[in-house]
């Protein structure tokens, strides 16, 4: 059993043996103490019997339903992302191409960690209460306002100064367009995806299955094709708008820029959002710039080989997906077992005490963790190809998969997956003894990572593909 429970059980005895005890009864005392061993005991099991509810086969199952649902919404999501980039606006302003990763994992970050704080805060008792609920829900959606409002603006900025570097070239209108563009699609995706997290996260509890497990899937399931549909129709609109209604793109930002005030006010009353928004801003825009590399990499990509932009949010989507699962699991059983700071006090075994560990053990160990981890390994190989076959049956013959094709795409999502899985427990072990919050702060660099090396290795796997076979049709057009 965790410290922490001992602690309240400890207090609650004590407490009641001072209110209702006579100290000079050695019998009342010694009674109150097999009372408050009882109790001790009596949680203990409580907490093995959750405990061992988590099997191997549960876990892959809870997380693997929403898993699916999430994938078929990353492949609608790459077939859209096919489908805008032959929009005149996107073919006229590409910077918008490099706006995409970043914008999709700005969502993504916003989303698994909100899904990740408030899982965690579920799984502790504060959201019982229809109060709590209340509170902790409207506090967390004006927090994401707040940041996607600050990181849409900045993330607009670094792909317009991108495409400049590229290009040489700056256009007002241009400008004025990405960042409004970026501003009204991360503001409308992260309201409404907001409230399908909260909603899972209650539902869950109700439910009785961990929101670690189902939180994070399910906001991901939406999240990428609501992102990319709301760009296309607000940058179309407003491409339409140049030249005739000059002043509907500025409005938009100034708008946005005028309401932060209101939600910084909301988040900072509320204790559990407060420390966010005073530190939780780091993660969100390292992540930004992170995923900024990898949106200059498509768009480089793309010019060459027309057919990656369908898989790349799959690629991206799925690793980020089951990273931000073993994330918020490890964060939730953080928080249960022990303090912030600590990270070895009240741990059970010799390898759960280390926090840089091999890959055999991060993988093939018998902690809770390693088991996790091979759950979600087992689902990369059959998830992507469900997703990749899915895509093949929706284009309807106009995309071919040959074998060496989907070999080397597979490796590429292993490799990414595998490389997520190990850094995560490294990194969120060294941030909680560092007494940073993993809930905040590593699930943005874990899914920008993601983006990073998911479209790196599947350009790589493109570029392979097309020195070894020479022919575009092979490589998934």
């Amino acid at each position: 059993m965790n410290k922490l429970n001992q602690n309240r059980i400890s207090e609650k005895s004590s407490g009641f043996s001072s209110n209702v005890t006579d100290p000079s009864s050695s019998t009342t005392n010694d009674g109150i103490r097999k009372l408050s061993q009882t109790l001790i005991e009596t949680s203990t099991c409580e907490e093995n019997e959750i405990q061992m509810q988590e099997t191997y086969f549960s876990v892959a199952i809870q997380v693997f339903i929403p898993f699916l649902i999430a994938g078929f919404g990353m492949v609608f999501a790459g077939l859209v992302l096919d489908r805008i980039q032959h929009l005149p606006v996107f073919e006229e302003i590409t910077e918008l191409v490099i706006l995409t990763p970043p914008l999709l994992g700005l969502k993504g970050n916003l989303e698994m960690t909100l899904a990740s704080r408030l899982s965690t805060h579920a799984n502790l008792g504060r959201m019982d209460s229809f109060k709590q609920k209340w509170n902790m829900i409207t506090a967390n959606l004006m927090l994401t306002q707040c940041q996607a409002i600050v990181v849409g603006l900045l993330g607009s900025l670094v792909a317009v100064i991108m495409g400049g570097i590229r290009s040489n070239e700056v256009e007002l209108a241009h400008v004025l367009l990405i960042c409004a563009s970026s501003l009204l699609t991360v503001s409308l995706a992260s309201f409404v995806l907001g409230l399908v997290t909260s909603g899972a996260v209650v539902l869950s509890r109700l439910c009785h299955i961990n929101p670690d497990n189902v939180a994070t899937p399910i906001a991901a399931s939406l999240g990428d094709i609501t992102s990319l549909a709301l760009l296309s129709w607000v940058s179309t609109a407003l491409y339409d708008c140049i030249g005739k209604r000059d002043w509907v793109a500025p409005f938009i930002i100034v708008g946005y820029i005028t309401v932060i005030p209101c939600w910084v006010w909301v988040a900072k009353h509320n204790v559990r959002t407060r420390e966010v928004l005073y530190h939780g801003w780091t993660p969100i825009l390292g992540a930004m710039l992170i995923s900024s590399m990898g949106g200059l990499i498509l768009d480089i990509m793309v010019s060459k080989f027309e057919g990656i932009a369908r898989f790349q949010p799959l690629m991206n989507g799925v690793g980020g997906n089951l990273v931000a699962v073993h994330a918020s699991r490890i964060s939730t059983s953080l928080h249960k077992e022990q303090e912030l700071g600590l990270c070895s006090s009240s741990l059970k075994t010799e390898e759960e005490s280390i926090i840089f560990i091999s890959p055999v053990s991060g993988f093939c160990g018998k902690e809770a963790h390693s088991r996790t981890a091979r759950v979600l390994m087992t689902m990369v190989v059959p998830g992507h190809l469900i997703f990749l076959y899915t895509i093949v049956h929706i284009k309807g013959g106009n995309t071919s998969l040959s074998t060496i094709f989907v070999l080397a795409y597979l490796c590429a999502a292993v490799v990414q997956v595998a490389t997520l899985l190990y850094v995560a427990y490294i990194m969120i072990h060294w941030m909680w003894k560092r007494k940073i919050d993993p809930d905040n702060s590593a699930i943005p660099y874990l899914t920008s990572m993601g983006d990073l090396l998911g479209i790196s290795l599947l350009a790589l796997a493109f570029q392979f593909l097309h020195l070894v076979i020479g022919n575009d049709s092979q490589l998934g057009d």
